[in-house]
């Protein structure tokens, strides 16, 4: 099998397992190279999907942090309650309020890297493209001057 048609079939296998968009890059006309390996698919990623997802673990983050806020004020107002009228189970809420509190805060922190790290890779992913891109020009204009 010639190493075309093996790369051709990799490529198109890993794109249906990965469910990844292939685009095709057009081979220039001048002779200059480009066309990402004689005009075959190249990987691309999609900024607009890093975006989505990344608003959406703000998103979450925003919410979780209402909701677990609420939780804590409840479970304390409880616990506080329950400690005054001698109940035993009121310093025992107080350590469920805790251990809520720290897990809470663990999720929060993930939310937050998560939508941090999709933002980066978004504005990342962008300036490697214009290098990519200002490369490829460079390229094309200097294989035409030696020819």
């Amino acid at each position: 099998m010639a190493f075309e048609q093996e790369w051709a079939g990799l490529r198109a296998a890993a794109a249906e397992r990965a469910g990844m968009r292939l685009i095709s890059i057009p081979a220039t006309t001048d002779g200059g190279g480009g066309g990402g390996g004689g005009g075959g698919d190249d990987l691309v990623v999609n900024r607009d999907d890093l975006g989505a997802i990344g608003n959406d673990a703000y998103d979450l983050l925003g919410r979780l942090g209402k909701v677990g806020d609420l939780a804590r004020t409840s479970t304390s107002d409880a616990a506080t309650a329950l400690s005054s009228g001698n109940f035993e189970s009121g310093p025992a809420l107080l350590k469920v309020r805790d251990l809520w509190d720290s897990h809470l805060m663990t999720l929060l922190d993930s939310c937050a890297q998560i939508s941090n790290h999709l933002d980066f890779s978004k504005a990342q992913s962008a300036k490697d493209e214009a290098k990519v891109e200002g490369d490829l020009t460079r390229v094309s204009v200097l294989t035409k001057y030696m020819k």
